[in-house]
């Protein structure tokens, strides 16, 4: 961050928790890359500018355009970028909506989430590594699955969000994890990989047992020695569980992508293989470097 770039654009991935940004060169290259902890959840609209400029400043020497993606576009962001109905592209640069400032240096433009109005859902970030993935996976028709603290299944045909669902797996993790009454037999970080595939098949096949299930995780730590590890595992797999049995209709006998961190993703591979379906990975950033890139200066001037 000491040291004065001056690259093509600018990558930004603004997240409820989290800023990060990446330099990118004309090439394509990432020429450096930084982040903070100044997400959309800290800041009000008018912080959105000097948050940014905190992050980027010795990169401005050259004014590049600043490309941004997620919460930044949300309605209590920076400017709120309207959503773009599915079925479509997942993004269009027609539709960037451009962010407020008063620094000469910044132009900064913001890609809008997606919509689907029945049933209802939302998305915002997803929709450029989306994008991302199909760049980096031209042609692909299937399924992508972009795990998470709201997960995303995402049907993808003709280079189009066809339709999606979103589960909250991975908030209703943290939730009970750390703020229920299973959280006394959480502790650590530890795992345990049998735990967590019996509790997928037992989610896959009686999600309505779901709630007796996850008291039973409580008890068993009572009167039956069930470690900490086992816990966490059990209950990561049968809220796992519990998604896969609600969105069989995505994967089953489908091609399916993951995107997502590495940890996460493994955990969604092995309750997938167990049903015989085999996935691909992508990486996160890979896919939000590839959608951000697909709207970029250098992009529009490459012949198509």
């Amino acid at each position: 961050m000491t040291n004065t770039l001056s690259p093509a654009w600018i990558a930004v991935d603004w997240g409820t928790s989290n800023l990060r940004a990446w330099a990118m060169g004309a090439d394509g290259r990432v020429l450096a890359e930084a982040e903070s902890d100044e997400g959309m959840g800290k800041l009000a609209p008018s912080d959105f500018e000097a948050a940014l400029l905190r992050l980027i400043t010795p990169w401005l020497a050259g004014t590049p355009p600043v490309l941004a993606c997620g919460m930044v576009g949300s309605r209590q962001g920076w400017r709120e970028a309207p959503y773009r109905a599915v079925p479509c592209t997942p993004l269009d640069r027609a539709a960037l909506i451009a962010a407020p400032t008063t620094d000469p240096r910044l132009r900064v433009t913001i890609a809008p989430g997606l919509m689907q109005a029945d049933p209802a859902d939302v998305m915002r970030g997803e929709e450029t590594q989306i994008a991302g993935a199909l760049r980096l996976m031209p042609g692909y028709d299937g399924i992508l699955c972009l795990p998470g603290t709201h997960s995303k299944w995402a049907h993808i045909s003709a280079g189009e969000v066809v339709s999606f669902q979103t589960f909250m797996t991975g908030e209703l993790f943290a939730l009970l994890s750390t703020a229920s009454v299973l959280r006394h037999g959480m502790q650590g970080s530890g795992w345990d990989e049998a735990a967590f595939d019996t509790a997928v098949t037992d989610a896959l096949s009686r999600p309505e047992r779901l709630g007796a299930r996850l008291f039973s995780l409580r008890a068993q730590g009572l009167i039956a020695g069930l470690t900490p590890d086992a816990a966490r595992a059990r209950l990561s797999g049968l809220l796992i569980g519990m998604e896969l049995a609600a969105a069989r209709p995505y994967w089953l006998g489908q091609r399916v992508t993951l995107i997502g961190a590495e940890k996460l993703s493994t955990a969604y591979a092995r309750a997938l293989a167990a049903q015989g379906v085999t996935t691909g990975r992508l990486s996160v950033t890979d896919c939000t470097l590839a959608g951000l890139a697909s709207l970029s200066p250098q992009h529009e001037a490459t012949p198509q």
